[in-house]
């Protein structure tokens, strides 16, 4: 199992009221922001910010309105995925950053196209692992939406799982990963999952198509909540789309190396490119 390694502290922005947390590593033109998974936070990619990092990227990973360093709202209405897009490219913003490799995980991979829609023209490249599109979406729902319901009908109980999971302490990355859901504030997470069940989930398919920037698509079998039909459907439907197959979900968490090639190599390739600024996707 990889050794862990600290992240550096999170700094905050304020993009209209909204506090959004995130860290850098590595410095220079090359930029990729990364997002996380649903209910987790940046600290899933420990491993892979340092290896970026010293490939010579600029990572920016990003925690997400309710997730892990930003601020944690119990209004349901602050919570959407294009709602997160626009965060994203808010982020650039403060940062100064013209372009960007936009990535992320499940709930990231989702976000990255959704800053892809919203502004295409930040956007240098894609890389999406584990989208959830219309094969993934009643999977989806039949794991998040009973969790929504017992956070519902039974604060309390809730309440007190993450009072106890608080007590654990912080080991390893990835045991600290799982646990950290479980350390939520409930009712932050109750209004994210409200939030996100009553939007869109991805951008619809039509907008998808009109997306012009590269994109490394990586997917997985046997995960109903991300199949591999989703990451499959994607690259078909991306001009530029290159689908790679993990061998599993915890791939890339736990022996990283074949998958950290792929993704250092699609940066080296995006970045050689002559600079392009797509056009709206509309």
């Amino acid at each position: 199992m990889p050794k862990r390694s600290p992240l550096p502290e999170p700094k905050t922005f304020d993009n209209a009221g909204r506090r959004i947390a995130y860290r850098e590593l590595g410095s220079g033109p090359r930029v990729i922001v990364l997002v996380h998974g649903l209910l987790m936070d940046v600290r899933m990619f420990t491993m892979l910010a340092p290896t970026l990092a010293a490939a010579g990227n600029r990572v920016i990973l990003c925690d997400m309105l309710g997730h892990g360093a930003s601020h944690q709202t119990h209004d349901m209405a602050d919570y959407s995925m294009p709602q997160f897009g626009r965060d994203v490219i808010a982020l650039l913003d403060h940062l100064g950053v013209a372009q960007a490799v936009v990535g992320g995980t499940s709930l990231g991979a989702n976000v990255a196209l959704e800053a892809a829609v919203h502004a295409p023209e930040r956007v240098r490249g894609l890389m999406v692992e584990m989208p959830v599109l219309e094969s993934g979406i009643a999977a989806a729902g039949a794991v998040f939406v009973p969790l929504a319901l017992a956070l519902r009908v039974n604060p309390l109980g809730m309440g007190l799982v993450a009072a106890l999971a608080r007590l654990v302490p912080r080991t390893h990355w990835i045991i600290d990963m799982a646990l950290d859901t479980a350390r939520r504030d409930p009712k932050a997470s109750l209004a994210v999952l409200d939030g996100l069940t009553f939007g869109r989930i991805a951008p619809p398919r039509e907008l998808r198509r009109a997306l012009r920037q590269p994109a490394l698509i990586i997917g997985h079998a046997a995960d109903p909540i991300h199949p591999f039909a989703d990451a499959g459907k994607l690259a078909d439907e991306m001009v530029r789309g290159r689908l790679v197959t993990a061998r599993s979900a915890a791939e890339w968490r736990v022996v990283p190396k074949r998958l950290d090639a792929e993704l250092c190599k699609f940066l080296d390739t995006v970045w050689s490119q002559p600079q392009s600024v797509a056009k709206a996707a509309s």
